[in-house]
């Protein structure tokens, strides 16, 4: 492998996508408690040690996940060879250590949160992925969480909390419908995911169930006046998406998944234009 190719696939291990879509949820969470104007250092040390965390916890995730990847993912950068697993689990330590170091410039609830999340990172893959519904439920609690460390960073949770419920439920019905698409090769390796524990179609009923409660609390930040009627406008359409994708998921889990993915985005821009709204009224 060529040193470019061995750079390709350091950038691979970290999932820029997944990197930069967490590091914009801990903005948001900044955003939504009124803090991205008026703590700027805070704000860009939380979404840069975000940023850092992710990557790192990706990279360690396929450390530990290469011999189910062969199967399930072998374009991945470990099974095909462009990083070896020490250099990845090297990589990993690397990024660890710099979100660790950016996390202690923070509040004190900041960085509880931050060191809460470290070793939830490190422990998911080895402790908690196998286990029916709990690995799900941990990274549904990981994703949510990015609201509340960004709004920690400039000291107001509060808002954030909403935010932090409604992703994660979100989250763990996206957790549930990728472990049906992932089921040949976590069976193969021994896990016992929700779907290999109770089947791939009560596994999808209950990431439908979960979904259905997540949609019909989404009026909330609305109901609270945490957000304008902006909110309600965009996140109707992010709910319909997100429905659809479930419904889908039945008959095709890649796809399910990954459109609720997209619903989850606008969900998140939902969030923006809401607090923004409400924050231009008050101001009128």
């Amino acid at each position: 492998m060529t040193a470019g190719e061995t750079l390709r696939g350091l950038l691979e291990l970290t999932r820029p996508v997944n990197v930069i879509a967490a590091s914009v949820l801990t903005f948001i969470g900044a955003f939504v408690a009124g803090g991205a104007t008026t703590h700027p250092f805070e704000v860009t040390t939380a979404v840069a040690a975000t940023g850092l965390a992710v990557g790192a916890g990706n990279a360690i995730n396929d450390y530990f996940d290469r011999e189910i990847d062969r199967i399930n993912q072998p374009d991945r950068a470990i099974p095909r060879g462009a990083v070896s697993p020490r250099g990845a689990l090297v990589f990993s330590i690397v990024l660890f250590l710099g979100a660790v170091v950016l996390a202690l410039l923070l509040p004190l609830p900041a960085v509880a949160i931050a060191g809460i999340n470290l070793v939830a990172l490190v422990a998911y893959t080895e402790v908690f992925k196998g286990l029916p519904g709990l690995g799900n439920a941990l990274v549904a609690y990981l994703v949510g969480s990015t609201f509340l460390f960004g709004a920690a960073a400039v000291g107001e949770i509060g808002p954030a909390a909403v935010l932090f419920l409604l992703a994660a439920v979100a989250t763990l019905t996206r957790e549930i419908i990728k472990d049906v698409e992932d089921l040949e090769g976590d069976r193969e390796e021994g896990l016992n995911t929700l779907p290999i524990a109770i089947g791939e179609r009560r596994a999808l009923l209950v990431a439908t169930v979960l979904l259905v409660v997540a949609v019909l609390a989404s009026p909330l930040p609305y109901l609270l006046e945490f957000f304008g009627t902006a909110y309600l406008l965009l996140v109707l359409p992010a709910n319909a998406i997100m429905l659809y994708a479930a419904y889908e998921s039945f008959e095709d889990p890649t796809a399910g998944q990954s459109h609720l993915k997209y619903g989850m985005f606008l969900a998140a821009v939902a969030f923006v234009a809401g607090r923004a709204v409400l924050e231009a009224s008050a101001a009128a």
